[in-house]
């Protein structure tokens, strides 16, 4: 039946199974994981090789917002977080203090500390923490606070640290100096 379920989700067209009687498979499915396997067979001069699948869910109703008053509300029409099929994804954080809406200050380093302390407070209403990260994304108004940014970051994120991209873009919200989004699993 876990064939007619799969059908069903991604709109496959019905198969013929009868030649598939001949031989016994072995299927299994919970959640968002499906595993199957081949290897048993009513005829012996016939051996299929064992072999496992894996699939994520497309169902929405695996799909979590996650909300916390303690770092900054969502700008726009988007959740500070999102949980699904065991992974947490961040949206970019700020550098705003929860309780006024405003910027910690205008300094990048500021603006990095609080950006990561929102952070943690996001992480950790979604069930995850900084050591459970595996990738962020830092966006800088300038390249040249690298350094400045490393530095504070290195204080959050222990070895081994999560891979990480860091790009300078034109401009980010507000005018912030910095945005980190990041994924993390659960």
């Amino acid at each position: 039946m876990a064939w007619l379920a799969a059908a069903k989700t991604f709109h496959l067209s019905p198969i013929d199974v009868a030649p598939l009687r001949s031989r016994a498979s072995l299927a299994a499915g919970f959640g968002g994981l499906s595993v199957a396997g081949a290897g048993f067979s009513r005829s012996s001069t016939f051996r299929s090789k064992p072999f496992a699948s894996f699939g994520i869910s497309t169902d929405a109703s695996v799909k979590e917002a996650i909300k916390t008053e303690k770092a900054p509300a969502a700008l726009g029409p988007y959740s500070q977080a999102i949980k699904a099929n065991n992974l947490l994804f961040v949206s970019g954080v700020l550098g705003l203090v929860p309780e006024t809406g405003k910027f910690v200050s205008d300094s990048v380093e500021d603006q990095t500390e609080q950006v990561l302390k929102n952070m943690g407070e996001i992480l950790k209403a979604g069930g995850a923490s900084y050591s459970s990260v595996v990738k962020t994304t830092i966006m800088l108004a300038d390249l040249k606070d690298f350094k400045k940014v490393n530095e504070i970051y290195a204080k959050y994120f222990t070895s081994p640290a999560p891979a990480r991209s860091t790009y300078q873009v034109a401009a980010l919200p507000l005018d912030a100096k910095i945005e980190i989004e990041c994924i993390a699993v659960l």
